[in-house]
């Protein structure tokens, strides 16, 4: 009998499977493909907070922004690189919404030395941009650190069920809890109001003459050189998905474009192609993530009929999956969410901490049963 089972590993998976780890639980971590095999092995691992005036995404970031460069630097600092990063806007919109981030954040800024600035494109110069110190992370060694202490099982998980007080799954494990941790793949649990947007990611990493010390980000992420090696990475295809197109995607396209907009942004020269990292991530409607336990829809529909027109919901009334939460939905951001938030879930399951009604999945059941 396990205490907990993560069904994804991937950055949120592997960032649960540390925290319970660290309280020294039995933890049995399920992938289909392998650890960091998906979205988060592609993913340019940048952590960052979002550069934006204002919002409920821009503040939760923040928060983890700083609690993840921290919690990297101080418990994986071999897979975590500090460098500065530069945010170079796009357009004129986005010129106006760095003034008023810098005009408005806490954090400390920086600014560009002499010498980047002569790299940087015609274009690039022009655009406002904002510079702190931050960092990237090394997604395979981090997840796999993560999970040092877990019993890893490459296996796809096919059958989930809730048996006198534990989890069965594919029949031969047990576990007192089961964490989601699937990203925009196949959850498992089948419930109309739970829907995720897949976005298709896609990294390369390169050989070139260039020398970069910064994280540049405009249209595309680029890193820090390392060994005469740097990456190139983008969330930036919205409509590919793996399980529903009928064609493959087009990875020399791929390659083109991120080189292109590499080029908007820095001059790169004598460029080879090292390797390509692919992968869908997952992020939710409503931009924000999705963090805590499901709601049963029949059920709750059946019980809390009278209540579910309400102008604000209230959350406590509604009926649950036993044992059963999720972490998912970090779009673009799971490097920087997943420790923060696999922190706020295992305090939740572990000592009955509360999680904000903002990220709970039951906001989506609240707005579908009102459609009902």
């Amino acid at each position: 009998m396990y205490d907990v089972a993560i069904i994804g590993a991937g950055i949120n998976g592997c960032s649960v499977a540390y925290e319970f780890i660290k309280e020294g639980k039995r933890v049995l971590l399920f992938d289909k493909e392998g650890i960091a095999s998906g979205g988060s092995g592609a993913a340019g691992a940048f952590i960052s907070p979002k550069f934006s005036k204002a919002g409920e995404l821009k503040e939760l970031l923040h928060s983890a922004f700083e609690y993840s460069y921290d919690f990297y630097d101080k418990n994986f600092p071999l897979a975590f690189t500090k460098a500065p990063l530069i945010h170079i806007a796009k357009d004129e919109a986005d010129d106006e919404a760095l003034r008023v981030y810098k005009q408005n954040t806490q954090l400390e800024l920086q600014s560009i030395p002499l010498d980047v600035q002569a790299q940087l494109s015609e274009d690039a110069k022009k655009r406002e941009n904002v510079c702190i110190y931050a960092g990237v992370v090394d997604a395979q060694k981090v997840c796999n650190d993560m999970n040092c202490g877990a019993k890893f099982v490459k296996e796809k998980v096919d059958t989930l069920v809730f048996d006198d007080d534990f989890w069965v799954i594919n029949e031969s494990y047990s576990a007192k809890n089961v964490v989601l941790a699937t990203g925009a793949y196949d959850m498992l649990i089948q419930e109309p109001y739970m829907k995720l947007r897949g976005v298709w990611g896609h990294r390369i990493d390169i050989k070139t003459t260039t020398q970069n010390f910064y994280s540049l980000h405009q249209y595309v992420s680029i890193s820090p050189s390392h060994e005469g090696q740097l990456a190139i990475g983008a969330t930036h295809n919205v409509h590919y998905h793996p399980e529903k197109a009928d064609k493959p995607y087009d990875v020399e396209q791929g390659r083109a474009e991120l080189l292109h907009k590499a080029s908007q942004t820095m001059n790169l020269d004598n460029i080879e192609i090292v390797k390509d990292y692919t992968g869908l991530r997952s992020g939710s409607f409503d931009y924000l993530p999705m963090l805590g336990s499901l709601v049963l829809s029949k059920e709750t529909l059946l019980t809390c009929k009278g209540s579910l027109h309400v102008k604000k919901p209230n959350f406590t009334e509604y009926m649950y999956y036993p044992n059963l939460s999720m972490i998912n939905g970090s779009g673009g951001y799971g490097f920087v969410l997943a420790p923060y938030l696999a922190k706020i879930l295992t305090e939740h399951i572990l000592h009955d901490k509360k999680i904000s009604e903002r990220i709970s999945p039951a906001r989506f059941f609240a707005r579908w049963a009102k459609k009902r």
